[in-house]
């Protein structure tokens, strides 16, 4: 599927405005500075005051990191999301919110995919991590208890991670940078938080319903790359010993 541009109609474009400016303001304090450079990167084709329009995006990044954004109707399969990824394919939504349910959502929509997910993707590291990732998923398609690992770790740090930077801590996580209500949550004082532990984050359920009881706060990205590396060189270790 494409995306409709010219079907977007000037209520889009209040509700993708008044997200954008209220959730920027609120990451300028809170807000992981790699994904605020990498937002300021892309402010050409991605700001407040124009709808993305997802094939100049992909233009943006045909000089960049090589992602393009994949249209999609909603939730994919598993299989499908790996697929994409594995491919630097991005999948997102092209429908947008109401203007009556800033707040609330089902499922996720084009504030949370576009605003959340794509600007990370142009950072190096963060961007390599995302592949490896994808590609690791593919060859993991028979193996269903690796697969729901992969899709914790993705929960915990893609979705809904925090990290250190110098002696605070930021949010990073889409599922987090899109939420104004989360990013907030997130970083209460009385919230649980615990230090990423790749062998604890694949082994702990999530719940995708309500406001998460725990984060895990990332010490760098590149202990991203490094847990996909070393992930995909046990398993395929573990394939070949059996």
């Amino acid at each position: 599927m494409n995306q409709q541009f010219k079907n977007y109609n000037d209520e889009d474009l209040k509700v993708w405005s008044t997200l954008f400016e209220r959730q920027i303001n609120n990451l300028k304090d809170k807000g992981s500075i790699h994904y605020l450079t990498a937002l300021d990167k892309m402010k050409s084709v991605l700001n407040k005051a124009i709808l993305p329009n997802f094939e100049e995006i992909n233009d943006w990044f045909k000089k960049t990191s090589g992602w393009e954004i994949y249209c999609v109707p909603g939730l994919i399969p598993v299989d499908e999301f790996f697929i994409l990824l594995s491919q630097k394919k991005f999948p997102a939504s092209t429908w947008l919110r109401s203007i009556d349910k800033l707040d609330y959502l089902e499922e996720p929509d084009m504030f949370h995919d576009v605003f959340g997910h794509i600007p990370l993707l142009c950072n190096p590291i963060f961007s390599n991590f995302v592949h490896e990732f994808g590609k690791l998923g593919v060859l993991m398609l028979d193996n269903e208890q690796n697969l729901l690992k992969l899709q914790r770790l993705y929960w915990f740090t893609i979705e809904f991670g925090l990290i250190q930077e110098e002696d605070e801590i930021k949010v990073f996580g889409a599922g987090i940078i899109s939420s104004f209500g989360e990013t907030n949550a997130s970083l209460e004082i009385t919230t649980s938080r615990e230090k990423y532990k790749l062998e604890s984050i694949i082994e702990r359920s999530f719940i995708t319903s309500e406001i998460q009881s725990t984060y895990f706060v990332l010490p760098d990205l590149n202990v991203l790359l490094e847990s996909i590396i070393y992930l995909t060189q046990k398993w395929k270790q573990h394939e070949l010993v059996n």
